[in-house]
This record gives structure tokens, sequence and C-alpha cells, in this order.
């Protein structure tokens, strides 16, 4: 079972960037595909982007593509998220997810992280 821990969330302004870890402290990391979902105050937890458990797939949210870059290391056990040009639009709890098939792309999740906040200030 994997045990997800995210980290590196925090207040940016418009047009900075930040990234996002997330580790796990449990043994079957590399069996899964992960992600990261985000959810904003009042709306629902939306997917940003998985990636393949070799980690040669990656799939993002349209609103994010091109800005944001998801990579892992399962040396490492982790994943990380790279977040270019921030908008307020991007402010919200960003969740780390691992899910045993591609289904996470549609909000199926097996493991869910603790959260980090992401503030971006106009």
């Amino acid at each position: 079972q994997v045990q997800l821990v995210e980290s590196g969330g925090g207040l940016v302004q418009a047009g900075g960037s930040l990234r996002l870890s997330c580790t796990d402290s449990g043994r079957a990391f590399s069996r899964y595909y992960l992600g990261w979902f985000r959810q904003a105050p009042g709306k629902e937890r939306e997917f940003v982007a998985a990636v393949t458990w070799g980690g040669g797939g990656t799939y993002y949210a349209d609103s994010v593509k091109g800005r944001f870059t998801i990579s892992r290391d399962n040396a490492k056990n982790t994943i990380y998220l790279q977040m270019n040009s921030l908008t307020p639009e991007d402010t919200a709890v960003y969740y780390c997810a691992a899910e045993e098939t591609l289904l996470i792309r549609r909000g199926t999740v097996e493991v869910w992280g603790q959260g980090t906040q992401v503030t971006v200030s106009s």
C-alpha cells in the first residue's frame, strides 16, 4: 500500500513557478499510476496530471497543458509537478493520488495524499 505525502506548496505571484513533490512511504510505489488533482474553494476536485508507472506516459488537463510538467523518480519513490506561468486560477489545494489503473484520469483513485495549498496572487 502506498502512503503519499505532498510538499512544496506555498504563495507565489502570478507568472511564477512552484514545484510540488509527493513521496511514498509505502512499498508499492512503482506499481501505481500516480497523479495530481486540485480543489479550489467552492469547486469540485479536478484532475490535473498523471504519469504511468514507468514514467513514459503523461496526461494533462487542458487547463494546464504547456505550463505544468509531471514526472516521477521510482528510485526515490517520488513524483513531481513543476508548475510554471501560474495564474490566480491555479489557486487550490493540490492532492497527490495513486491508482493501479489509468482510470486515475477519470478520477478513480485508490490512495490520496493529505493535500498542499498553492496560492497564486495577482
